[in-house]
């Protein structure tokens, strides 16, 4: 193979140790790229109570701050795919990172929660390039299949590493100080993860044949974001809307122009041809599916703990430790499974722990602040989870040719992350449109004072049912409070066996697509390992 600098390496396998240079660097700079962008998207999960006190935000308000940060990672993922391939990958999560560096800036100083979904949003597109040009950059150093699905269980080791650190992050600095404290160690570990990019990683890239998509890049945007509007916006606001009907009526009608346009595009940010594949087609269906069990499952978690139970920061943290350490402590276990185990067992089992995990928080009181009953359930929807995310990665990059690697990676990345925004807005709508119309019920027959009753109703209208659970004991409506947590328990437990569903229909759906798929062992044996792009002169 000949560098752009004109010297040759031999491309060809070679045994044990051979690997090209740079491996060892891009895969530190990838694993830390990939951790705090985890790391930013995850903050918010232990701090939803405390945004909730001191900016006084509501239900939806507080789905934004999520959906913020995934709107903007799944809009434009597909096109910094693209960039990464034009310019390079290790300039584009450089970018990335010091965009998360912006963004972190911007939340700390949040006066108000409108500029905190700018932050969330800011720091969402630093992430979506660091996702799929931290991929793309392992895939491209790696020379066989048995040594990608290393370098992938490491990577999605330290995704889910920056989702478990992060509530602990927030919760001791809202302990000791402010949540504002911890955007600050954000910036500080963005501005590493830059320096470490630039210093260690391989640069890497695939121009040929790649240009930007404008008119495709605009319609999924516009459809998108107009969907997710009208899902977050519809449980408050009310479905037969006509913001809300008309937001989905033309989100859909831009998506669908999207699919067309990436039909006929010459140089398209999404290659139809990909889904050829049965096994990428499969992984990407259920990579949205489960995916939004997974999050919407973490969501449900932070919003029961947090704003519902009122309970502290810290001990917010601890399932999520349940919930995302797993994928990390696993990563010796998860890469000899990729290796040796057919995809269709491994994600079934995933999602099967994912659905028993959900199905058994949904049993849960709401009035019970204990946090042991959550150590099981966390725990098998962290190991299905841990089992999950690195297979989908897995199949998506060995079901594809080395020219289409970066693609692949966009693609992939920007499905589960499109389940990862949808998993909120989901469960989201489903927890605050039950809880409201169970508070609305069980208000009309409850025996309190006319004041009472009267400024529980106001403000369960105007906020729902949450704003009144978190009103101060001696405030005018907070003699129903007790009404409004037995709803919000009842709608998060709902929104609990929506993901349980979700993760079951995954399950179903990975046994029945990817029936003789062929394990991993046998690609490495039977197909020949892509070679590598060659790299640009550094």
């Amino acid at each position: 193979m000949t560098l752009n600098n004109g010297t040759t390496t031999s491309s060809g396998p070679s045994a044990g140790a051979a690997r090209r240079p740079g491996y060892a660097g891009t895969l530190a700079a990838a694993s830390c790229a990939v951790f705090v962008a985890q790391l930013a998207n995850a903050l918010p999960a232990s701090l939803n109570g405390l945004f909730q006190q001191d900016l006084g935000t509501h239900g939806s308000q507080l789905t934004w701050i999520t959906a913020a940060f995934m709107i903007a990672v799944v809009v434009f993922e597909f096109t910094f795919g693209v960039l990464g391939d034009l310019f390079g990958r290790r300039r584009l999560i450089a970018a990335g990172a010091a965009m998360v560096a912006v963004g972190s800036v911007v939340s700390s100083l949040a006066p108000n929660v409108q500029t905190l979904w700018v932050g969330a949003a800011l720091n969402g597109l630093g992430a979506g390039a660091m996702f799929p040009g931290s991929l793309t950059m392992i895939a491209d150093v790696a020379r066989s299949a048995r040594e990608r699905a290393r370098a992938i269980a490491l990577w999605s080791g330290f995704l889910s590493a920056g989702a478990a650190v992060s509530p602990l992050i927030g919760g001791v600095f809202a302990k000791i100080g402010s949540w504002r404290g911890s955007y600050t160690v954000l910036v500080a570990l963005a501005l590493a993860s830059v320096l470490l990019s630039l210093t260690m990683a391989k640069e890497s890239k695939a121009a040929e044949g790649r240009r930007l998509d404008i008119p495709g890049q605009i319609t999924f945007a516009l459809g998108l974001i107009l969907v997710l509007y009208a899902a977050v916006e519809g449980p408050e606001k009310g479905w037969g809307e006509p913001d809300i009907v008309g937001a989905f009526a033309v989100g859909a009608c831009f998506l669908v122009a999207f699919v067309l346009i990436e039909r006929r595009a010459d140089s398209p940010i999404l290659n139809l041809t990909l889904f050829k594949d049965r096994a990428f087609t499969v992984g990407s269906i259920v990579a949205v599916i489960g995916m939004i069990a997974f999050l919407g499952a973490c969501f449900t978690t932070s919003m029961w703990l947090g704003p519902v139970q009122h309970q502290d920061p810290l001990r917010v943290a601890v399932p999520f430790l349940l919930l995302q350490g797993p994928a990390f402590v696993l990563i010796p276990v998860v890469s000899r499974l990729l290796h040796k185990v057919a995809p269709n067992r491994l994600l079934t089992t995933g999602f099967l722990l994912m659905a028993v995990g959900s199905f058994l928080c949904a049993r849960l009181d709401v009035t019970d602040t204990s946090l042991t009953p959550f150590v099981l359930p966390t725990l098998l929807i962290g190991i299905g989870f841990a089992l999950g995310v690195s297979s989908i990665t897995a199949v998506a990059l060995n079901s594809v040719p080395g020219r289409l690697a970066g693609m692949a990676s966009a693609t992939t990345n920007m499905l589960r992350d499109l389940g990862f925004a949808l998993g909120p807005v989901v469960v989201g709508a489903v927890a605050l449109s039950h809880a409201g119309d169970a508070f609305s019920s069980k208000l009309a027959g409850a025996d309190l004072p006319p004041d009472q009753l009267g400024a529980a109703t106001e403000i369960g209208r105007a906020a729902g049912p949450i704003a009144v659970n978190s009103l101060p004991p001696d405030a005018p409506g907070s003699a129903a409070q007790s009404i409004a947590l037995d709803a919000l328990g009842s709608g998060y437990s709902l929104a609990y066996t929506v993901c349980a569903v979700a993760a079951l229909v995954a399950a179903i759906v990975t046994v029945v697509g990817m029936a003789g798929v062929r394990a991993p062992q046998e690609l490495d044996t039977e197909r020949p390992a892509r070679q590598p792009q060659a790299p640009t002169a550094v």
